[in-house]
């Protein structure tokens, strides 16, 4: 179950959700500071890894 970022149309509070089936008209995400239900998931921040000298191992296996 995937946890996603939202953000209420109503009171521009962001909160992230864990996300149990599917988001529907029927189902959906309710804004926690003020029950809106006017709410949008956000595109998540991904974060990167580049390789280099300071980069820790680049290998997955161990050495030795």
């Amino acid at each position: 179950m995937p946890i996603y970022e939202f953000r209420c149309a109503k009171c521009k509070t962001t909160f992230d959700k864990l996300v149990r089936g599917e988001i529907t008209p029927q189902n959906p995400v309710i804004c926690p500071s003020c029950g809106s239900k006017r709410t949008r998931r956000l595109v998540s921040r991904v974060s990167a890894y580049r390789g280099g000298a300071s980069g820790g191992g680049g290998d997955c296996a161990p050495s030795g």
